[in-house]
């Protein structure tokens, strides 16, 4: 039984994967801000899957654009799309920036992990749940696909796939791979989609999000109108089926009766009854919060309060005139300062975004909306304790987002000038931590692959479920996003999540 159990939450992982690099729109989300006509989006960069991007599609209008522009320390400029990717590391910039052997090992690398990524394809995203119906609703269902995918792979891909639930960094060390230029990309690379180098992600990650990015006709695509967009989509599709969002309805506590969750008190002092379950997307640590003293097991409690976290961010927000600001400025910029440092050291990776270059209506006439951040690098302990009103916290903030000033002064380019900003605020691990109600204002659990695995879904509370970035299959938008599909698949019989599976079509 363990045995199978573990062959299935194998299965089911390699398939989030794919639902999560499914690289078919590029967006942000979180928190929307509008102030002086400008529309600020707080966000990661997050691709939505296909799939889902299908089912809210009637509510959206799709941009495809080019990619996102990399500036790296070795004054090394890159406008990194998929279709060039296997050209991005050509004899031209390696000769410059890598070995001469890099090409060769580049080569290596990809005849390697491109042949592992059949199997988690053959299943459609949609069908996985987080419960023994998954036998029903995706082994069964879709077992003819599974056998082709295992037949494609070949005696070296299936060899090769028990390597899949351990670290990147041991295939790249496997393969000699020994150039700092290509060792530093795909740490960058690593960094990006999970928050940790290499050695941290799974080696299912990144190989499934190389084969999406090589697959022919792979594209990015971005929604009019902003994150935002995505948003009112899915609501839409809430509502259309019945559903309905209460805003302003802060939780106060989780209520539980005869050892069971039976709904939610609010902050007003309004009890909503769960007719089913009670689903929390809170934090694992802000989740501990919401229930009573001693309804969980003192060991429950103790994983989830020892479960080590990932650092917090620091956010630049700007409304700007765009006089003197190239035309084809770009939506999305990567800036590294020092390889050296490595890509999670704090100050030195810094993202930016500028959607209005791609949606006007985000910004006045004449003006751009841009949004740089540091990517789950900024320490909380240097802001632990700080008046939020203080001098000194102030002058930190100054201190701390100078960062942000240099990469977008870099990406923007020389039109852009600091005394131009109409708009500028900064935001804080302490931001976090009370507008987004994060513990630490922490991105999420940092837990690396081979060191532990994210936990899973159900609780020791019955009817009470967690989803989120604190379970599994990790942090960041889609994996989110993926949990919270598996969670409500799970809640649904698997004659209904098959007859959902037959009006899609697939």
């Amino acid at each position: 039984m363990d045995k199978m159990f573990l062959f299935w939450k194998v299965m089911i992982y390699l398939e989030v994967l794919l639902i999560l690099l499914k690289l078919r729109a590029t967006s942000s989300t979180r928190v929307h801000l509008c102030f002086q006509g400008f529309n600020h989006v707080v966000h990661r960069q997050i691709h939505l899957p296909k799939s889902w991007m299908h089912l809210v599609s009637r509510f959206l209008v799709l941009i495809m654009i080019h990619g996102w522009s990399t500036y790296l320390k070795e004054n090394f400029y890159h406008a990194l799309v998929p279709q060039s990717f296997s050209s991005l590391l050509c004899l031209q910039d390696l000769e410059t920036y890598a070995s001469p052997n890099a090409v060769q090992e580049w080569q290596k690398l990809l005849e390697t992990i491109l042949p592992l990524s059949a199997a988690a394809m053959a299943l459609p995203p949609l069908s996985i749940r987080g419960d023994w119906g998954v036998l029903s609703t995706a082994a069964a269902r879709y077992a003819p696909s599974l056998l082709k995918s295992f037949i494609q792979m070949g005696p070296q891909g299936i060899i090769g796939s028990t390597k899949l639930l351990r670290p990147f960094s041991e295939i790249i060390d496997s393969l000699e791979l020994k150039d700092p230029f290509i060792r530093n990309w795909l740490d960058l690379l690593a960094f990006l989609l999970a928050g940790v180098k290499t050695n941290g992600i799974l080696s299912a990650e990144m190989i499934y999000m190389f084969a999406e990015w090589y697959k022919p006709g792979s594209c990015l695509e971005y929604p009019l109108h902003g994150s935002g967009a995505v948003v009112n989509a899915l609501v839409q599709g809430l509502q259309k089926f019945g559903g309905r969002i209460s805003l302003g309805s802060h939780v106060q506590n989780i209520i539980v009766e005869n050892d069971r969750a039976v709904g939610v008190k609010l902050k007003s002092g309004q009890f909503i009854r769960a007719k089913k379950a009670v689903v929390s997307n809170a934090s694992m640590w802000n989740t501990l919060a919401l229930l009573p003293e001693g309804v969980v097991p003192k060991s429950y409690r103790d994983s989830v309060n020892t479960m080590p976290q990932c650092e917090s961010f620091m956010h630049l927000h700007l409304g700007f005139d765009a006089e003197g600001i190239r035309d084809d400025l770009g939506i999305h910029h990567i800036v590294v300062n020092d390889w050296d440092r490595g890509v999670d050291a704090d100050q030195n990776v810094v993202l930016i975004s500028v959607p209005s270059v791609l949606s006007p209506d985000l910004a006045p006439p004449g003006k751009h909306v841009l949004h740089a951040y540091t990517p789950g690098t900024e320490p909380y302990t240097l802001w632990k304790g700080l008046d939020r009103r203080s001098s000194e916290y102030k002058n930190l903030k100054a201190e701390r987002s100078e960062v942000m000033w240099r990469a977008v002064e870099r990406a923007v380019g020389a039109g852009f000038k600091r005394e131009k900003c109409e708009v500028k605020l900064v935001g804080s691990p302490l931001t976090h931590e009370r507008f987004l109600r994060r513990k630490r204002g922490t991105y999420g659990p940092a837990i690396e692959a081979g060191k532990g695995s994210f936990p899973g879904h159900s609780t020791p509370i019955p009817q009470l479920y967690c989803c989120g970035d604190s379970t599994f299959p990790g942090i960041g938008v889609p994996a989110v996003a993926a949990s919270g599909a598996i969670v409500a698949n799970s809640l649904v019989s698997t004659s209904q999540h098959s007859q959902l599976l037959d009006a899609i079509g697939i």
